[in-house]
């Protein structure tokens, strides 16, 4: 392609041509784009490739940060604040293209460079420098919006023989080679899944593949949707589990179901994806919209959405949702808030938040919430530790425990907490929880039920009874001494509620009170000024807490096994979200009908104030939790858990690993 070559045939001169105040940045940014080169004349020389991938991950890794123009604090310091923050946004944009040209995406690879040379040029301004880095960030997303956004919804529902299925369908297992060719940071962890996987026998492949698919399968079931009406199944995974998701694939194409693989850009972490380069990388990165971002650009992209879906209806209608295979035991991770990084203004908060709302809506229109299903499962990976493989074993027997025994045990609790019209939650310890759940009232007790026995079908493993609370009546304090949420470590988090609303939060990560609380509003409250309680659940899984404590890796642990291990309060939407009417019932026959509360019943009037679109669980594990205690209408109680140990009559058999 012409303007590939053209845009090649500058940065090669600019590598060694280049002084001034700028000359280092553009030189160090010719390098990467240098490499990238190499990558895209291609090659099937795995050393080379490694090389290659080593080189251009390099400059983010470890203390290599401090100095990389990825660096954002780095950036203003050499340039000031806003200059700065505007070529450290260039130089992360730069780096989309690693993946781009492993995926041999000229077009992608091209409007990288095609930027980068409209930088070069700004740089080489005397006067106004500033504004037209600005004005160049603003049309590089806008005049590329509507390619971007296509090829996002492509790519999440048209399934094709990509680079990705290819590497999963056609690679050699019986060495690790294969992992070059997706152009991601690869370390030991995948390298060692990669070859653990690889050894194992094809029996229990089949098996954890069977476990996952299954699972899947049981979630359509369950929710009374006919899976034989969809088509793609979206397959999102850690890079090294290759094996078992080839037999995945293969159960899934038995199901009537083809694969689609996605991933995003070098600074988010969703779909297929390896281990983080740097972690502070992207914590640095989250917020770069912030650079941009404004009314008429929010707006422009539904529009454009709007249109992008339209002319997919059908491929949309096939969709049958993901298929989620997540890993634990990175090393905790507790980010450095940096004041050189982009922050969103108060107006930008607040766009940041409908667009994610109205995005949501409208992708519900082409893919309704309750048309679809998913699954989820998690396992170790060798970062976790010496105990790796035994931890892995253990995590099968925790993935693999028998439902038909849990749905009895479950059910016993459920039976009780059906006679309350409200559940006390205490703590123990340092733990100071004090929280009052008002339960739903129901009006025919022989025919409903307010909790959802869950077993293992979309959250892998068994192990939790689960409701939507009303929010008038739920009163008090949410604490845990530790937990991590989303990859990222929290120490005394405190939430308060009245009337089922955040009222105040903190946490003891920062000296200074205020760093806290924007920590907390950043990441869980997604900068919002309070969210409801979604959720209340009782989890069962005594095993699996077990294990996190045989092991010492219960602060590893992912939320999906975390939430199995205690009761745990989610701040968000409720688990029917956007799927409210859809009527469900649980193994005995009994239906389900607590499934909204005072929020989201306003979809019906107001849908914009229904919805958070999100869902934070926290966890009270067994050891800082107290009592559990159902109040009935009469005012009875009953005690469901007293002293983190299980007394209802039906329910011991619970305490038995754990004494």
């Amino acid at each position: 392609m012409e303007r590939y070559e053209l845009a090649k045939n500058r940065i090669m001169e600019l590598e060694t041509e280049i002084d001034g105040a700028f000359g280092d940045y553009i030189k160090e940014a010719a390098h990467l784009f240098v490499t990238i080169f190499h990558v895209m004349d291609g090659t099937e020389d795995a050393k080379q490739r490694k090389e290659w991938t080593d080189n251009l991950y390099e400059e983010i890794v470890g203390d290599n940060y401090e100095t990389s123009y990825a660096n954002p604090a780095y950036c203003v310091k050499k340039f000031g604040e806003k200059t700065g923050q505007y070529l450290c946004w260039f130089y992360a944009r730069f780096r989309d293209s690693i993946v781009a040209a492993f995926e041999e995406d000229e077009e992608e690879v091209t409007r990288c460079m095609e930027l980068f040379l409209q930088v070069v040029s700004v740089l080489s301004l005397e006067e106004e420098t500033e504004r037209y880095l600005k004005e160049t960030i603003y049309y590089d997303v806008h005049d590329y919006a509507e390619d971007r956004i296509e090829k996002n919804i492509h790519d999440l529902l048209c399934p094709e023989e990509t680079l990705i299925y290819n590497i999963v369908m056609k690679s050699d297992f019986s060495n690790t080679d294969y992992l070059y060719r997706y152009g991601e940071y690869i370390t030991e962890n995948e390298i060692r899944m990669a070859e653990f996987l690889g050894k194992m026998p094809i029996e229990k492949l089949l098996a954890m593949a069977s476990t996952y698919t299954e699972g899947y399968r049981k979630g359509f079931e369950i929710a009374g949707i006919d899976l034989t009406k969809k088509k793609t199944v979206q397959i999102r995974y850690h890079i090294g589990f290759e094996p078992m998701v080839r037999q995945a694939v293969l159960q899934f194409e038995k199901m009537g179901l083809k694969p689609v693989f996605t991933r995003k850009t070098n600074t988010q972490a969703v779909g297929v994806v390896s281990t983080s380069p740097n972690k502070q990388y992207q914590y640095d990165h989250r917020f770069d919209d912030a650079l941009y971002l404004n009314h008429a650009l929010v707006q422009e992209r539904l529009k454009i959405s709007e249109k992008v879906f339209e002319s997919y209806r059908e491929e949309a209608s096939l969709y049958a949702g993901p298929a989620v295979i997540e890993v634990f035991g990175e090393k905790l991770f507790s980010p450095k808030v940096k004041k050189e990084s982009p922050a969103y203004k108060k107006e930008q908060e607040e766009l940041s938040v409908s667009y994610r709302r109205d995005y949501s809506l409208l992708q519900n229109r082409y893919i309704p919430q309750d048309s679809y299903s998913f699954t989820i499962i998690a396992y170790p990976i060798p970062e976790i530790g010496e105990d790796f493989e035994d931890i892995f074993e253990e995590t099968v027997k925790v993935n693999t425990l028998d439902m038909e025994e849990y749905k009895q045990i479950q059910q016993h609790l459920i039976d009780a907490l059906d006679l309350g019209e409200k559940v006390h939650v205490t703590g123990r310890g340092k733990n100071h929880t004090d929280i009052w759940i008002r339960l739903h009232e129901l009006t025919e007790p022989a025919k409903q039920t307010n909790f959802e026995n869950c077993l293992a079908d979309v959250n892998i493993p068994v192990g939790e009874v689960f409701t939507s609370p009303k929010l008038t009546g739920t009163n008090g304090v949410l604490h845990v001494t530790q937990v991590y949420l989303n990859e990222l470590r929290y120490e005394n988090l405190e939430f308060s509620f009245t009337d089922g609303m955040v009222t105040s939060y903190s946490c003891s990560n920062y000296e200074k009170e205020e760093e806290a609380r924007k920590y907390i509003k950043e990441n869980i409250l997604h900068n919002r000024e309070t969210l409801p309680i979604g959720e209340f659940a009782i989890g069962t899984n005594t095993t699996a807490y077990v294990m996190g404590r045989k092991f010492g890796i219960e602060a590893k642990l992912p939320i999906l096994i975390a939430e199995k291990t205690g009761p745990h309060f989610a701040l968000g939407d409720t688990c029917y979200s956007m799927s409210e009417d859809v009527v469900l019932h649980n193994p005995d026959g009994k239906e389900i009908i607590a499934k909204e509360n005072e929020c989201s019943a306003l979809r019906n009037t107001d849908i914009s104030k229904a919805y958070f679109n999100c869902h934070t669980d926290v966890t009270i594990p067994y050891d800082e939790l107290g009592d559990i205690i159902v109040f009935t209408k009469t005012g009875e109680t009953v005690t469901l858990i007293r002293n983190g140990r299980f007394v209802l009559p039906g329910t011991e058999r619970l305490n038995e690993v754990l004494d």
